[in-house]
């Protein structure tokens, strides 16, 4: 929503801003701030501190703001730069080796509150769905904050050049420059293939993957699952530490950790960042019902998985999924 003048956000008989109209308008960008600070930090608590933040410094500075712009820019220079103020302050260690060990997982159903973008572009609604996968964000994580701020205000949320070095307070040529070393950046940490998953019912072949792949987890069927793995998979769980990089290290990881002796399981289909989900839940006879275990975020390409991406139980509400299964289904 573009505003040009100051009284579009209430501006009073003396002058003031109004704060309930201020808070309106800024609310209505709320969720893409967020999806913009969870890109920068790859954490989804750590982009809710940056939002309360960032509103709370654009009531603040609420009289520099003087309408020669549209006021969802100067809300995204405002989070821009309370990013790089928490990257600047927070883990002294980057991402290594394909490991970020704060990444969290960003629920689908929050990402369709975001602004519909444009029917005639449809390139636009692939680029924004790959810049949220979580492949893109680990990626992103392996950048130094002032490119990874470039990469993303250029070639995610396509402003030009001049306008980022205005909101970095740097030149045209050195955002320039910048830019191209966080894209050869990115290309040394993405996958070279897109992953098949669109999320449309014409994915039959993947849906049909992601089924077995449930089936033979509930049933903790190594030998299958080991299938549908492809030589290179990868698999991590955040934030716990380590990356396991191909077939072999994978299972033997999952044998090591007593997988194959599990029995009680059940699973819930979801998404998440895009991408196809399942939620795993463990029989618990105290509780008498299917507690949280853990949510399996999968990237697939050509027919195979190739990564594993394993969160804890504890973002089980957040993505919006049952606290409990009962025996007989789900409550």
């Amino acid at each position: 929503m573009r505003v040009d003048t100051r009284e579009e956000l209430g501006v009073s008989g003396s002058g003031e801003i109004e704060e309930p109209a201020f808070t309106a308008l800024a609310e209505r960008h709320r969720r893409e701030l967020h999806v913009h600070c969870y890109r920068m930090l790859g954490s989804f608590d750590d982009a809710e501190d940056a939002v309360q933040e960032t509103f709370l410094r654009a009531w603040r500075r609420r009289e520099t703001f003087e309408g020669r712009a549209p006021f969802r820019a100067w809300l995204y220079r405002i989070a821009t730069n309370t990013c790089l103020d928490l990257l600047a302050r927070r883990r002294p260690e980057p991402a290594t080796g394909g490991e970020v060990r704060w990444l969290q997982p960003y629920p689908d159903r929050l990402l369709d509150e975001l602004p519909a973008g444009d029917a005639d572009e449809p390139e636009s609604v692939a680029v924004a769905r790959e810049t949220i996968e979580l492949a893109y964000l680990v990626a992103v994580q392996h950048l130094a904050p002032r490119p990874r701020a470039v990469l993303i205000l250029r070639d995610v949320l396509g402003w030009p050049a001049r306008d980022v070095a205005e909101l970095l307070g740097d030149s045209v040529n050195s955002v320039n420059s910048a830019l191209q070393r966080a894209r050869a950046g990115m290309r040394e940490h993405l996958p070279a293939e897109r992953q098949d998953w669109t999320g449309a019912e014409d994915d039959a072949g993947t849906r049909e993957l992601v089924r077995r792949f449930t089936e033979a987890s509930v049933a903790t069927d190594i030998a299958a699952l080991t299938t549908m793995l492809r030589d290179d998979v990868r698999c991590a769980m955040p934030p716990t530490p380590g990356v396991q990089v191909g077939r072999d290290a994978v299972v033997t990881n999952w044998i090591d950790d007593g997988f194959a002796d599990m029995t009680g399981l059940r699973a819930v289909p979801t998404a998440v960042n895009r991408q196809p989900a399942v939620a795993y839940y463990h029989w618990r006879e105290q509780a008498g019902a299917y507690l949280p275990l853990t949510i399996d975020v999968l990237r697939i390409t050509g027919g195979e998985i190739t990564e594993i991406l394993i969160f804890h139980a504890d973002q089980f509400p957040r993505l919006g999924l049952p606290q409990r299964l009962p025996a007989d289904g789900i409550e």
